[in-house]
């Protein structure tokens, strides 16, 4: 099990009182299902796009990239800035720059430019940088370490009901219009001035909460003090692991659209409402990963699932129809429990450096960028099969993190 070192962390709370972290816990899953849902709805924004602006694969897999690309630019000041601000007033930094993301859409789809949507999606994502680095850690620390990847992925099951709902919500209010061409960008303008309402009334409820205060305290080694933090062998690879299966997940959910609408000659609007099953899988998968990680060793599980997902991928590639279809819609089950397990192996052992490896492994999301880029320029130059290799390769090397990676080595040098 990951061994998150809890003995580096205090709280102003009494930690013995279970009452003390509800409402943490509950702020936090108001903030992943947020997240999920906003994150997931760029999925509905890449095929919207490609068909509003007449773009290319290539120039719609722009959408993830400029949203994931954030990651990496402001993932470590994001780390910064909450270790100065405490996890509480970062969440709600974090909400409100989201919302003035989500509000930028209304000026963008009244001069309907391309540029102008992928300026907001920036914008937005800081804002959601920021919560990823406020919240992570947090959830780490709310509890024993022992069970931080159960609870992790327990939290994030949270996070995947807004990302099951988002392509039904995206299918029935944003791609419904797509036949209409003086509607495409009308179509986005009320619901993302919606999630800026939303966000602000989140970013105000949880202001008012008083919730538990944890800091890192307490004498620290000066061997560990002076140790840089990528001496640390399992954050070193961890980063990797997180950039390729972020990478993975953004590029199969972010064409997995028109992918089936490809495979069976539907519209896109009705392919759409099929990814609410890849996403909706992950929920299943999350929750049931809440429970067995706490008896099955994570690494095992990630690296089982790593495989599950290839075996899935290659199905999909090699086949056609429906088999082609559900197989990738699949992966999403084995999908559920790698981001929690991979960072909570990669943080394990690294004491008051948690927070600060916190915005490194964030910064790895920019896999989703650079991946999804990659599969958009596959696409428009090969074909299906050969796009979704790129994935698959991705897995091949969570594979080998589970299996070996995140094991931790002695210090020989102080």
């Amino acid at each position: 099990m990951a061994q998150i070192p809890v003995s580096q962390i205090a709280t102003s709370e009494n930690p013995g009182a279970a009452r003390n972290y509800l409402p943490a816990l509950l702020s936090l899953a108001a903030l992943y299902f947020m997240m999920g849902f906003i994150t997931c709805l760029n999925d509905t924004l890449v095929p919207f796009f490609k068909n509003g602006f007449h773009l290319t694969y290539t120039q719609s897999a722009l959408v993830q990239f400029y949203f994931f690309l954030t990651y990496g630019i402001m993932s470590v000041p994001a780390g910064r800035i909450v270790e100065k601000t405490g996890y509480k007033r970062g969440m709600v930094t974090g909400f409100l720059v989201a919302s003035g993301g989500a509000f930028l859409f209304f000026p963008a789809s009244v001069m309907h430019e391309y540029y102008l949507f992928l300026a907001a999606l920036f914008i937005l994502a800081i804002g959601i940088v920021i919560l990823q680095v406020a919240a992570n850690p947090y959830i780490t620390i709310l509890g024993p370490a022992d069970t931080a990847s159960s609870r992790f992925t327990l939290i994030q099951g949270v996070g995947s009901i807004g990302t099951t709902v988002a392509p039904i919500f995206g299918t029935w209010f944003i791609l419904s219009p797509l036949g209409n061409s003086e509607a495409s960008s009308d179509a986005v303008r009320l619901p993302y001035l919606g999630i800026a309402a939303l966000l602000i009334l989140i970013a105000w409820v949880v202001n008012s909460l008083r919730l538990p205060e944890i800091k890192p305290v307490g004498d620290v080694e000066k061997v560990e003090e002076n140790r840089k933090i990528f001496s640390f062998r399992n954050l070193k690879l961890g980063v990797w692991a997180l950039f390729f299966y972020v990478g993975a997940e953004v590029a199969i959910g972010s064409f997995l659209t028109n992918y089936i609408a490809d495979t069976l000659s539907v519209s896109e609007q009705s392919a759409n409402s099929y990814v609410a099953f890849y996403w909706g899988s992950m929920l299943v998968g999350r929750l049931a990963g809440s429970v067995l990680l706490k008896s099955v060793r994570p690494p095992l599980v990630l690296a089982f699932c790593a495989v599950a997902a290839m075996v899935l991928i290659g199905i999909s590639i090699g086949t056609s129809g429906y088999l082609a279809v559900w197989t990738m819609i699949g992966v999403g089950l084995f999908n559920s429990v790698m981001f929690a397990t991979i960072f909570s192996l990669s943080v394990n052992g690294l004491g008051k450096f948690t927070t600060q490896a916190s915005g490194l492994l964030s910064t790895a999301i920019v896999g989703g960028a650079i991946i999804s880029y990659g599969q958009g320029w596959l696409i428009d130059r090969f074909t299906w099969q050969v796009a979704f290799t790129l994935p698959l390769l991705c897995y091949l090397y969570i594979v080998f993190y589970g299996l070996d990676g995140y094991k931790t080595k002695p210090i020989l040098n102080s």
